[in-house]
């Protein structure tokens, strides 16, 4: 079939002629920027919705788009059971055995079975395992299992990090980003809790309100602390023993803790950071489909996780920039009792704010469902695209036609003829009603390319998974952490701290984390240099600055300060502190960092060093021309890139379509005409034909005959006749003339479509940026752009072992 896919177009079926129940051979495509205002999925059970929506997933996932799967049931895991050779061998694993079983046959011939049925079944819609490989090179498939170890465990604790300065400037979302925190935590806790009634709520909603504007993070047992011990006296103008006495407050204490020290809720707190920007890409910046798989779990369970997973999600498309194309697939299969007209959960008010605001950073959420009735009116109106099949009630087919009436308002709208048509919707037949077509359209949705066998099986999605599980790593180190150094058998330490000259300023690196057992802190002395360094490059425009922070040892040696050996430290010039902590000893101190002209040298030199080796190291991609942003890492730079060339990509598309349509359009009506005109010479030759055999006929037969003589006026019978005959041979030059003009016009026709297909495969050509070789630009800065900011002793902290082992401690 022809190569739809970097056009932005997504292939999702055929047309379907209703009164001949069949497809036409008209494929039906959807273009990918109209997913951006989103849609939604209905159709009862047995309808073909799920199949249906995975071949949109598909679609995307070959577009190169990345998408978050919401799984209640487990059929979305079959989007990983893609097997591009089609044989026997490769479905019998996943085969359901009971059916091979029904059928009285061996799960060896039922697998063969199978696969011979999806072969031609994807034959018969112009597929192939060529295209099950490109959907497979194209993007990863991931299955997530939240609170289980079956998939890839996801951890909740970033769940309870502090937001981003994006939603704590938005007082509106930062207040929804709390209170669905709140009541999904204790709604997994047992407690049901009013937002404006509960002492629970409000508490709890207060302790976190006071952290996350300060920018700290919370874990539950933190939050389980400053609940029996709040950081506020007061609540509103009420005390708080008066708003929530201790006693009280032990109860809700409990609650908490008995959820934290539930034997389950460990498997919460282990696993991938539920962090959206890692889970959407791989570390190589390559688009993923992640699969969050929740049959497993209860029902407050599911709901405390789609809330907090749609707030990370919220959370993550306020740090991206503007778009109209299609970013990323937000998609939950059943979103019955998540989104409901009268009741408000935890996951409603963030599907909300999504559905009104996604669409600006081109984030299509696509929501299925077996009763239209189950979603809020609010919602249905932010959708751009309904897909329609078959439904089990006439109350649901009276709330889409309802709807269906109201999105059409201003155009033509036949409710008799559209209710006949959705009484009539067979298997795998969906009525399309997108705002951005004219009319709605009758589809029939394409052969899946994934095995669709049902729902995984816990040990089936452990096996699908096991392969890319990481490897079990030690406990995380602080970022901002140094290298150990070697351990030596003595550390020197003075008893106190050096006495210096009053001209040299010393500072101390701040001590990050908590006492180590068995350990003692020694201050070791270091030459500290900060800087600020500008960057400008007039071919990239590039104009920028970044302050950076080194330390280097200060010896007893020939040379007692080399920046070569420096090493950049996280610890920005500002938080460097005035006095260490008490206890602390101190190592030796080298005679030239007593010496104030030292550091006069030492800062020349530092100057000289950062010259000579800072660079600002960029990327640039020769196919778009875009240059990265400094501190930008290449894989979230390819990731940009790829939105970069989807922009492009669909603003070239359109402006195809603007010089090519009218001119399309045209062609089309001028062979339009010429062929009608071509019937109508056909009729009227055949009408001159029949009147002029009928008249010659007459009169040769009356003269044959003999009932007449051959007389004055039966020649003029045949004069007349044989006008007729001239008559209908001038009808047949015109017939003729006219097939000759429609002929014509439809090669034009064909020329400019195939012009148009000519620039239109020249656009699916351009290099992709996941592979294409970046360039490396260096920047160096000059002399006069580098700022020394300080040169000055600094003493480093570190925990030293009973073995006299070093480990920085900052």
């Amino acid at each position: 079939m022809e190569d739809y896919e970097k056009l932005g177009s997504f292939y999702l079926g055929k047309a379907y002629d209703l009164s001949a129940q069949k497809a036409k051979d008209e494929l039906l495509l959807y273009d990918s920027k109209d997913l951006v205002t989103h849609a939604m999925c209905v159709g009862m059970t047995g309808s073909g919705k799920t199949g249906l929506c995975i071949s949109l997933i598909e679609e995307a996932a070959i577009d190169g788009v990345p998408a978050i799967l919401i799984d209640p049931k487990g059929d979305l895991c079959n989007l990983l059971l893609t097997f591009p050779q089609l044989r026997g061998q490769d479905f019998l694993p996943w085969i359901n055995v009971d059916d091979a079983r029904q059928k009285g046959m061996s799960p060896e011939d039922y697998a063969a079975k199978q696969a011979d049925m999806w072969k031609n079944g994807l034959a018969s819609w112009g597929q192939g395992g060529e295209r099950i490989q490109r959907l497979r090179d194209a993007a990863e498939m991931r299955i997530y299992t939240p609170g289980s170890n079956a998939g890839i465990p996801v951890s909740i604790l970033k769940s309870f990090a502090a937001p981003g300065p994006a939603i704590r400037d938005d007082n509106d979302l930062f207040r929804e980003r709390i209170g669905t925190t709140v009541m999904s935590l204790l709604g997994l806790a047992g407690i049901n809790a009013d937002p404006m009634q509960s002492r629970e709520h409000i508490l709890l909603s207060t302790i976190l309100d006071n952290a996350w504007r300060q920018g700290q993070d919370m874990d539950l047992a933190r939050l389980i602390q400053q609940v029996q011990t709040p950081p506020m006296n007061k609540i509103g103008v009420l005390d708080l023993e008066s708003f929530y006495p201790a006693k009280d407050r032990f109860g809700l204490v409990m609650a908490l803790n008995n959820l934290l020290a539930s034997p389950g809720f460990n498997a919460w707190m282990q696993g991938v950071p539920l962090d959206i920007g890692q889970i959407l890409y791989t570390p190589a910046g390559k688009p993923r489909i992640a699969i969050f798989s929740i049959s497993h779990l209860s029902d407050s369970e599911r709901m405390f996780f789609v809330s907090l997973l749609m707030n990370q999600v919220l959370g993550w498309m306020r740090a991206q920039p503007g778009t109209t194309s299609l970013r990323a697939i937000v998609y939950m299969d059943e979103i019955f009792g998540y989104l409901p007209p009268l009741a408000n959960p935890p996951s409603k008010l963030p599907m909300l704010t999504l559905l009104k605001q996604a669409r600006a950073f081109g984030i299509g959420m696509v929501l299925a469902t077996q009763n239209p009735v189950d979603l809020d009116y609010k919602a249905l109106s932010n959708m751009g695209t309904w897909f329609i099949g078959r439904l089990q009630t006439e109350r649901d087919k009276a709330r889409l036609l309802d709807g269906l009436e109201s999105a059409t308002a201003g155009a033509k709208f036949d409710r008799q003829a559209i209710e006949k048509v959705l009484s009539s919707l067979g298997n795998r037949v969906f009525l399309m009603n997108n705002t951005h077509e004219d009319a709605p359209e009758l589809f029939q949705a394409r052969w899946a390319l994934s095995y669709l066998r049902g729902p995984l099986t816990r040990d089936q999605i452990k096996v699908l998974m096991d392969p890319f599980r990481e490897a079990p790593s030690a406990a995380p180190v602080a970022q901002a952490t140094a290298a150990p150094e070697a351990a030596s058998p003595t550390v020197p330490a003075a008893s106190g701290q050096p006495t210096l000259p009053p001209g040299i300023q010393a500072f101390f690196l701040p001590l990050r984390g908590g006492m180590k057992s068995g350990s003692r802190l020694v201050y070791q002395p270091k030459i500290v240099g900060a800087a600020k360094i500008s960057f400008a490059d007039s071919k990239t425009k590039i104009n920028t600055a970044r302050s950076q922070v080194f330390i280097t040892p200060v010896t007893n040696g020939a040379i007692p300060v080399s920046w070569e050996s420096a090493e950049e430290i996280a610890v920005p010039a500002a938080e460097l502190e005035k006095s260490g902590q008490n206890g602390g000893q101190f190592g030796e101190l080298a005679p030239a960092a007593s010496r104030e002209k030292s550091y006069a040298s030492w800062t020349k030199d530092f100057t000289s060093w950062v010259y000579g080796t800072q660079r600002l190291e960029l990327f640039r991609s020769p196919s778009l021309g875009e240059v990265s942003q400094p501190g930008e890492a290449e894989r979230d730079f390819r990731i940009r890139l790829q939105q970069k060339a989807r922009e492009s990509r669909d603003e070239k598309v359109e402006a195809l379509r603007k010089k090519y349509g009218p001119k399309i359009a045209t062609l089309q009506e001028r062979l339009r005409k010429a062929q009608a005109n071509v019937e109508k010479q056909q009729s009227q030759a055949r009408q001159a034909q029949m009147n002029t055999a009928l008249s010659v006929g007459a009169t040769i037969l009356g003269a044959f005959t003999g009932r007449k003589a051959l007389s004055t006026g039966t020649i003029s019978r045949a004069s007349t006749a044989a006008g007729r005959a001239g008559r209908a041979m001038e009808e047949g030059k015109d017939v003729e003339r006219a097939g000759e003009t429609a002929e014509a016009v439809q090669q034009q026709l064909n020329d400019l479509q195939a012009q148009f297909k000519e620039e239109a495969n020249a656009l699916a050509e351009k290099i992709d940026p996941m592979t294409e070789a970046l360039e490396a630009i260096s920047v160096k800065p000059k002399k006069a752009d580098i700022s020394v900011q300080l040169v000055a002793l600094a003493w480093a902290p570190y925990w030293v072992d009973a073995q006299g082992g070093l480990t920085p401690a900052w």
